[in-house]
């Protein structure tokens, strides 16, 4: 599914939205993928603060209804989402923690993250998802019908994570996608 032009209005840093991001936000997302000794600095920075100097710089080009919307409501937020194409990912899926050794290619060049101590998002194959970059094996394509989102909410921000999926449902419901709840899908 294509984007609206209105959804795309949201990519932008004064654009009206329900969310801030800032300090209180950017330090309780980066204190969870410190979790078990990962360093959120420089290119393992977390997906949400990428999105912010994206945007301001004018490089954040519209992909497809689904990362579209994610990108939007995580440069709100300032919470990270993963999105995964859910036929690309072998059952059953987990999150925990990468061990040392663990990595994954996480674009189309083939660049390898290294996620030891990072909480990930965990296929039948191994992790495919985390808060700073999504493996490339189960990113969106043009082909893709079905995906599951996973925000990466923190215990410093109580029921923010839940407000963000409110809002995050909505949008993608009001450009006509259908959405459920994760225990419904896997």
């Amino acid at each position: 599914m294509h984007s609206s032009p209105e959804l795309l209005g949201l990519l932008s840093l004064t654009a009206a939205a329900p969310f801030q991001s800032g300090e209180t936000i950017r330090e309780a997302v980066r204190s969870m993928l410190r979790l078990d000794g990962f360093k959120p600095a420089g290119r393992s920075k977390p997906a949400s603060e990428y999105l912010i100097k994206a945007v301001s710089d004018g490089k954040l080009p519209p992909i497809n209804l689904a990362v579209d919307t994610c990108n939007v409501v995580s440069l709100h937020s300032g919470l990270p989402i993963s999105v995964v194409d859910l036929d690309r990912v072998r059952l059953p899926m987990r999150v925990g923690l990468a061990h040392a050794g663990d990595s994954y290619v996480f674009n189309a060049s083939g660049q390898t993250m290294d996620l030891a101590g990072l909480l990930c998002l965990f296929d039948a194959e191994g992790p495919c998802g985390n808060a700073v970059k999504d493996a490339q094996r189960t990113k969106t394509s043009s082909e893709t019908r079905r995906t599951l989102s996973l925000i990466w909410g923190s215990t410093a921000l109580p029921s923010r994570a839940a407000q963000v999926e409110a809002w995050y449902r909505a949008l993608l419901e009001k450009e006509g996608a259908m959405t459920q709840s994760g225990e419904d899908v896997i």
